[in-house]
């Protein structure tokens, strides 16, 4: 079971060191420095906290900060997740799948929530479709074997 914290700027840095640690294998695996969240600096990191319409938390089973979330808050009651992680040592569990359904109760006034992943990580696309997100069919060949797709999902209220 997960427990989602809402955060602040004093946690940026252990965000910030668990993201790098999170995206390490996706960053060696693309060798994507431009957009990958664990090429990112901690000054972007806290820019993104400090925005008015991004929330931050802490995703942690039995008190121990396992991962974390962003969630942006969209003109028409859209949400977005980006970026979601959870440590490799705790990969496997169900514990995004857990965080991104606390994310959504987090957030009833949301008609739609929005994310996108790599193509290529079958594992990330299966995990979002099982939780009932749809491709929208735009897609962005960033570089050779590594296309973003984006996803949707309605909820209740829409």
């Amino acid at each position: 079971m997960i427990e989602l914290k809402k955060t602040g700027p004093q946690d940026c840095g252990q965000i910030h060191a668990m993201q790098m640690e999170a995206f390490a294998e996706l960053l060696e695996k693309y060798r994507d420095t431009e957009t990958n969240p664990g090429a990112e600096t901690m000054e972007k990191v806290a820019m993104r906290m400090a925005q008015d319409t991004t929330d931050y938390y802490l995703i942690l089973t039995a008190g121990t900060p396992i991962g974390a979330a962003r969630v942006q808050r969209l003109p028409g009651d859209v949400c977005r997740v980006s970026p979601i992680f959870i440590l490799p040592a705790f990969q496997g569990n169900g514990y995004a799948q857990e965080a991104m359904r606390g994310l959504e109760a987090l957030y009833p006034q949301a008609k739609t929530w929005r994310l996108d992943t790599i193509r290529e990580e079958t594992k990330l696309c299966h995990l979002y479709e099982k939780l009932g997100y749809r491709q929208t069919g735009r897609e962005e060949v960033w570089q050779p074997g590594m296309t973003i797709v984006y996803y949707e999902k309605a909820t209740a209220n829409n």
